[in-house]
């Protein structure tokens, strides 16, 4: 009976991140699937009583086949944007793990670096696409300049 027990409070945890994720996507899509299905109905009864639809009607449908827009507009400081948002969320989980790590090894004999020095590596990661960023920015920076 133990083994299923550590079985399912693993799955359970990634079954609720999953939820968490994705039920609000499938709620919002439900009801758009639902709006626009009364909408067709109400279209195809207009087409049937020999009425023209209503201009408003059309672009209510037409209006979510638009291709999806940047909210961050195209600027030349784009990339200086991402890469300080990226190295501060790698300087916060190296922060992260370090605090974690001296908190660890503080209460054994052993040391407990190897959770806060795992999540200080994880931290490398967004840190160095951020520096990468940073240096697409100082080369369009220096191009534009010269």
């Amino acid at each position: 009976m133990l083994e299923i027990v550590g079985l399912l409070v693993p799955l359970s945890g990634i079954f609720m991140i999953i939820a968490i994720v994705l039920g609000p996507i499938w709620i919002i899509n439900y009801f758009k699937a639902r709006d626009r299905a009364e909408l067709h109905e109400t279209l195809r009864i207009a087409y049937e009583k020999g009425l023209p639809p209503p201009p408003e009607l059309i672009e209510r449908l037409t209006a979510g086949n638009l291709p999806p827009t940047s909210t961050t507009p195209e600027t030349p400081d784009r990339d200086l944007r991402r890469a300080v948002v990226l190295i501060a969320v790698g300087v916060g989980l190296a922060g992260l793990g370090l605090c974690l790590g001296y908190g660890i090894s503080m209460g054994s004999e052993e040391g407990g670096w190897i959770t806060g020095g795992s999540i200080a590596g994880a931290g490398a990661i967004p840190g160095m696409i951020g520096l990468a960023y940073l240096l697409l920015y100082l080369m369009k920076r220096g191009g534009q300049r010269g």
